[in-house]
């Protein structure tokens, strides 16, 4: 289990890393941290509470929470299949998080109707699970190696 855990943080630290990095260089880069803004303000207002302050910090935090146990699914698979496994994994949350925020009342990202901002997008979660995928594997290989 904690090799599961420990390879989603991975996954997620990856993700987290290279979301952050492309939004500050790139114009039409994926703001997963401005949908995650949005769902962290609308679900504490459905309960009657001011959202924090800072938010974008926050919706970090919970990104790193719920990325690492969602990419921590690679830890139900084989080892030798991390990659596989990883990979399948980004590839559906990255579709999802096209697709998704605008059907579950959180609007567009910004520049959502750039195809590039939409690969961007794939591309970053596709990273995200072959990183925990990846992890996943090396941290299984050398608790086999051990005596």
């Amino acid at each position: 289990m904690l090799k599961a855990l420990g390879s989603g943080l991975v996954g997620a630290f990856a993700l987290t890393l290279v979301h952050e990095t492309a939004r500050r260089y790139i114009d039409d880069a994926p703001r997963m941290d401005v949908v995650g803004m949005r769902a962290i303000a609308k679900t504490l207002r459905a309960v009657d509470v001011e959202p924090p302050v800072p938010l974008h910090e926050t919706a970090l935090v919970g990104e790193l929470v719920s990325n690492s146990l969602y990419y921590g699914l690679v830890g139900l698979g084989d080892p030798e299949d991390g990659l596989r496994n990883g990979a399948a994994l980004g590839l559906a949350a990255g579709l999802a998080a096209v697709y998704l925020p605008e059907q579950l009342g959180l609007g567009r990202q910004p520049a959502k109707d750039s195809a590039e901002t939409n690969l961007l997008t794939v591309a970053f979660y596709l990273l995200g699970g072959l990183a925990a995928g990846a992890a996943y594997q090396a941290l299984s290989e050398d608790a086999e190696a051990r005596p």
